[in-house]
């Protein structure tokens, strides 16, 4: 355990997909030790890319934490995803560190990947640096995407170097060579300050040995944002890459205070002291079909050891902690105590999950647990065979519980199971895990939509039921009102029946026979809503009236006035927004239009657009993909529930045959 918090650094690394996060990552071992060669993604051979899908795609699906000692500094890191469909893995993980590094990939420029995370990041105001990676590629120019990040993320990112033909050559132990290189450092850090500015102002400059320590507090305020260049699967530039980490980034005892709350709901701020009470957040669950479930967390004060009870404040209850581990990727070492800005693994906890914060008895606060995007693509599920049917829950429930932005759910309507989450991409790794860690196959399909059928008008019908087949026969005799209910109201029954011409105990039979039918409508077998039913008359039998006489010809009745009230189908419509860049505002309206949708109105959002529309939901289940494609990635949008309207008659019609085509192949 390293307990010299100045020693210690805790950070991410995010960006696009393919701009270098893992092949940086094995840099960094081999210049610290860890490894005597380079692994390398095309070989399969990274420690931060274990699992088999990650191997297959070369491409990182899941966070993997990993640790390696440069200079007698011990360095924590989390390597995250770039693609957008596994952005929870980056939401969760910028809860767990003190800084991130933002790998640019120098062919692409300020990708997709680099804004969404630059977004999360400037939202939770957390310090960054830049690794422009990749400068080795023809057609690259260093300078270039500097420039791009300070006119596309923020102006207040600074070069801290300088290429020499392939040679990285650090700026702040160069002045002589770069003066101006030197003094756009020197003004971005008197901008920082204003006792500073007045002092530039007034001289010129500033002493150097006033220069660093206000850049390292402008690092960890945000305010300056440090970019190095380099080519990661070289080598070049990866010690200056080091050095800055160690030199000007927060350390974990630098590191700004957390906020937590205490049992009266009052803020509490948590500093980074190992003589402070224990307090710790989970930030992701693994579970292994093999290990069980394993709970990683970051420590945020005090120190504890292996084998002691900790108390889960979310839950209210104890738990004993087992065997502590930090991890290497894929790789457990045990550990016998850990400390404030240690990332740790215990395996087996009862009831401790995601966001749960973990302290010691005399300190109970909690931390507000992180939000998670709304998933935004949707599948139905269908199990292969039987065998595969009994192993689907477990399986998804060890899934959702490790990956929180995915979502399972049954439409009570449709009877499907219904998986939610980020994209396709998303969806797919999802039953592909699901197929090699627990044996369950399934189908991916599009979700039937939950339509209703209802009445356009009202009218009166009679239906009368009457069997005679030796011995006591079957009588019920009713007359009913259907008419249009408001969007919404679903059923409203009425008991209009006077002067007993049908007997009080059979009413609720009528009733029960009318919702029976109402479970399939006449058009293409979707339930009924939406409609009041008056029973107004009819009459009865004194020996072969009986209740479900009554209620078939509740039902009965109900078919026939549906054949003559002018049956339509209703559907439902989403409230959508969606938020783009200004230059594709004008696809996606379009866009909008195509699908049957209405645009309610635009505004601004920072530097993007936002549309809000209704779009009727079947127009909306490959919109994930959609979006992307027009806007290159960077559009995104969330949809939730708003009503039901009437289906067109074209599209009716579409329906009906549909609904048809499926009949005959049941």
């Amino acid at each position: 355990m390293q307990e010299d918090l100045k020693k210690k650094r805790t950070f991410l690394l995010c960006g696009h997909a393919q701009a270098g996060k893992s092949t940086l990552t094995e840099a960094v071992f081999f210049k610290c030790g860890v490894t005597k060669r380079l692994g390398k993604v095309d070989e399969q051979t990274t420690i931060s890319d274990y699992e088999e899908d990650e191997k297959q795609r070369k491409s990182s699906i899941n966070l993997s934490v990993l640790r390696g000692d440069y200079k007698g500094n011990l360095l924590q890191f989390i390597d995250t995803p770039g693609y957008l469909d596994f952005v929870g893995e980056l939401i969760t993980s910028i809860r767990a560190v003190d800084f991130a590094v933002i790998v640019v990939d120098a062919t692409e420029g300020i990708a997709v990947g680099t804004e969404k995370a630059w977004e999360l990041l400037s939202k939770e105001n957390i310090p960054c640096m830049f690794f422009v990676n990749k400068l080795d590629k023809e057609d690259t120019d260093y300078k270039k995407t500097v420039q791009d990040i300070q006119q596309n993320l923020t102006k207040k990112a600074i070069s801290m170097c300088f290429l020499e033909g392939d040679k990285v050559i650090p700026i702040l132990k160069n002045k002589d060579k770069n003066t101006g290189l030197y003094g756009e450092i020197v003004e971005q850090v008197a901008e920082s300050d204003d006792e500073l500015l007045e002092k530039y102002l007034d001289k010129g400059a500033l002493e150097e040995d006033e220069v660093i320590p206000a850049l390292q507090k402008a690092i960890l305020n945000a305010q300056i944002f440090p970019v190095i260049g380099g080519v990661a699967l070289e080598g070049e530039g990866v010690d200056m890459f080091l050095d800055t980490l160690i030199e000007e980034m927060p350390s974990v005892g630098e590191c700004r205070s957390r906020n937590a709350y205490d049992k009266d709901n009052q803020e509490v701020l948590i500093e980074s002291k190992i003589e402070h009470p224990f307090c710790a957040q989970v930030f992701k669950t693994i579970i292994d079909p093999f290990v069980g479930q394993l709970t990683i967390f970051r420590v945020f004060s005090g120190k504890t050891a292996a084998h002691n009870e900790l108390l889960n404040v979310t839950k209210g209850h104890k738990e004993k902690v087992g065997q502590l581990f930090v991890l290497q990727g894929k790789q457990q070492i045990p550990q016998e105590t850990i400390s404030a800005g240690d990332i740790v693994a215990v395996a087996k906890l009862k009831d401790t999950q995601t966001q749960d914060t973990l302290c010691v008895n005399s300190r109970a606060v909690q931390f507000l647990p992180v939000e998670f995007p709304s998933p935004a693509y949707s599948a139905s599920l269908k199990p292969k065979t039987r065998q595969d049917e009994d192993k689907i829950s477990a399986a998804l429930a060890r899934l959702t519980n490790e990956d929180r932005t995915c979502k399972v759910s049954r439409d009570a309507q449709t009877k499907e199971l219904i998986l939610s989450g980020m994209g396709e991409l998303h969806l797919h790794i999802i039953v592909e895990r699901m197929k090699r860690k627990y044996q369950a196959n399934v189908d991916l399909g599009t979700p039937k939509v939950p339509y209703f059928e209802t009445v356009s008008k009202t009218i009166e019908v009679s239906h009368k039921y009457k069997k005679q087949t030796g011995g006591r026969g079957q009588y019920g005799d009713v007359s009913i009102r259907i008419e249009p209910l408001e969007r919404g109201k679903k059923f409203e029954f009425v008991d209009k029946i006077v002067g007993g011409t049908i007997p009080r105990n059979f009413i609720p039979s009528v009733e029960k026979g009318i919702k029976k039918a109402m479970r399939e409508g006449i058009l293409a077998s979707y339930p009924v809503s939406d409609v009041r039913i008056t029973l107004y008359d009819g009459s009865y039998h004194p020996v072969d009236s009986s209740d479900i006489a009554f209620q078939i010809a509740g039902s009965m009745a109900l078919k026939k006035a549906l054949e003559q009230a002018g049956s339509v189908f209703l559907e439902p419509i989403m409230d959508v927004e969606i938020v783009v860049p200004g230059e594709f505002m004008g696809q996606v309206t379009g866009d909008i239009n195509s699908r049957r949708g209405k645009v309610l109105g635009m505004e601004m959002k920072g530097k993007n657009e936002s549309v809000k529309a209704q779009i009727p939901l079947a127009e909306m289940f490959k919109y994930t993909s959609d979006l992307r494609s027009v806007t290159g990635g960077r559009g995104t949008y969330s949809m939730s529930f708003s009503r039901y309207e009437v289906v067109p008659a074209r599209i009716a019609q579409t329906i009906i045959g549909q609904a048809k085509k499926q009949e005959k192949k049941d």
